[in-house]
């Protein structure tokens, strides 16, 4: 009792992503990265399970190796060929700027002036 609670993991593991390495009755076996000074070190931490939750950054790791899949079930079937990878985002189409009647103003840097 008193002003500790039990199971709390220390501050520097608090919004930490670990893995689970040891479950007993109340409390589960964590290891979680922490960095020392120039150092990363893997630490074995005992927290309770009101303290701990899923990390849900698999999610869409998960979400999208069923999406392709699908998607290479579907080639299969038809015989044809499907990209899998992650493509990175094009870049945006060429366009025209209106200015509505005002002239563009044109910008450049102060020039240096010496002051002795």
């Amino acid at each position: 009792m008193g002003t500790v609670q039990k199971g709390m993991p220390h501050k520097c593991y608090h919004g930490k992503t670990g893995r689970v390495y040891n479950v007993t009755q109340h409390a589960v076996g964590i290891v979680v990265n922490k960095q020392v000074k120039g150092k990363i070190l893997a630490k074995r931490i005992n927290v309770r399970i009101e303290h701990i939750k899923h990390s849900k950054s698999r999610d869409s790791f998960l979400k999208r190796v069923k999406e392709n899949d699908q998607k290479k079930k579907e080639a299969k079937e038809k015989g044809t060929w499907v990209q899998l990878k992650r493509q990175p985002a094009p870049p945006r189409e060429a366009h025209f700027v209106r200015t509505n009647g005002k002239e563009p103003e044109l910008l450049e840097p102060i020039p240096y002036e010496f002051m002795a």
